[in-house]
């Protein structure tokens, strides 16, 4: 079953995180809930799930940004796909990401973007295969205050 996250997954999706590229989950702690909390109530982002088995098995974000040009049509920047390991080749995480076009189109967003830090043809042969493509943009990454 694919849906939005709701105030209940943070835990499992918080599990799910540790096959992106997190190293440890976070401790509870107030900024983790009141940032939860955001991302839960804001209606431009939305954190797709896709359940199995009573568990989530994959995941993406979809945020939605407001835009002045393109005849003031948002974009939306999808981030933070992963699926569980138990649980690839599956096509949970392309079914994420259909989920995320189909609120992309109906926000009647011009384009989507992703990047990904992954070099491996696998994983680039995916979102090709999903409809994305790595020529029409450079992507440039300043890294702020990097602590992780």
């Amino acid at each position: 079953m694919i849906r939005e996250a709701n105030q209940t997954d943070l835990k499992e999706l918080l599990q799910l995180y540790m096959f992106l590229h997190e190293t440890n989950i976070p401790e509870d702690s107030e900024q983790l809930i009141k940032t939860w909390d955001s991302i839960i109530s804001d209606e431009n982002h939305h954190l797709i799930v896709y359940e199995t088995d009573g568990k989530i098995a994959a995941s993406c974000v979809c945020v939605i940004i407001p835009n002045l040009t393109r005849g003031v049509r948002p974009y939306a920047l999808i981030e933070n796909v992963v699926t569980h390991e138990n649980y690839r080749q599956r096509g949970y995480a392309t079914a994420c990401l259909n989920y995320a076009r189909q609120i992309a189109e109906e926000n009647n967003c011009y384009k989507m973007m992703l990047l990904t830090g992954s070099r491996e043809e696998q994983t680039l042969n995916f979102y090709r295969n999903a409809g994305y493509n790595s020529s029409d943009k450079t992507a440039f990454i300043q890294w702020l205050n990097k602590t992780i």
